[in-house]
């Protein structure tokens, strides 16, 4: 891996993150949540949206340790888009919307890659809008998963009765620590690969 490919990899990473966390704040502020766009997080700045530790730090070592030849799993997070469920229209029918708006924006953004392979001028892009593609759905996939804060446990919360979703949004406190530990133990690599794989293959995308 040389510098050039940690450059486009880094481009298509931080792209898909910035399109899905604004697509979180501009659909709350539709549904009566402007506290997004009050911070002006509403934008597609990637200075906006970088933490100083997840988007930067972590993914950066990472990325070196696979530089020099160390098999790790590059991962990393950016700002979350402040949402202020108490200020939606409808709180627990809202809050699916918003969460649903990240990975949606996401696939979109994959079907509209996975088209771009097949246009003759950009054939010679193919690695490129494959990887955009890839990591796309991989950013749709994995924020489906119900372990709050992701994405998939908006979906949940949203549907449980207000009593249970109350207890399940306290796992929220240790979601990353879940997430982390899942990840080190392998489990997303079977419960997640297949699923971008099968639908990498639905837009005739192959991944090597």
């Amino acid at each position: 891996m040389n510098i050039i490919s940690i450059l486009i990899i880094a481009v298509i990473v931080m792209s898909a993150i910035i399109f899905h966390e604004v697509a979180h704040g501009w659909v709350a502020n539709q549904c009566g949540d402007p506290t997004a766009k009050e911070q002006g997080r509403l934008s597609l700045n990637p200075l906006k949206h970088i933490d100083p530790i997840g988007t930067v730090l972590i993914p950066g070592v990472l990325i070196y340790l696979r530089f020099i030849g160390v098999q790790t799993f590059v991962f990393g997070w950016a700002k979350p888009v402040p949402v202020n469920f108490l200020r939606l229209r409808r709180p627990k029918t809202d809050m699916i919307w918003v969460g649903m708006a990240g990975p949606f924006v996401n696939v979109v953004m994959a079907i509209s890659f996975s088209l771009l392979i097949h246009i003759p001028m950009f054939e010679k892009y193919g690695d490129v809008t494959a990887l955009a593609v890839f990591v796309n759905l991989l950013l749709a996939v994995f924020n489906m998963i119900p372990i709050p804060p992701l994405d998939g446990s908006r979906l949940v919360m949203g549907l449980l009765p207000a009593a249970l979703g109350r207890i399940y949004g306290q796992l929220e406190r240790y979601g990353i620590l879940i997430v982390v530990v899942l990840l080190y133990l392998g489990v997303f690599e079977w419960a997640v690969f297949p699923v971008v794989q099968f639908l990498g293959g639905l837009l005739g995308v192959n991944f090597v």
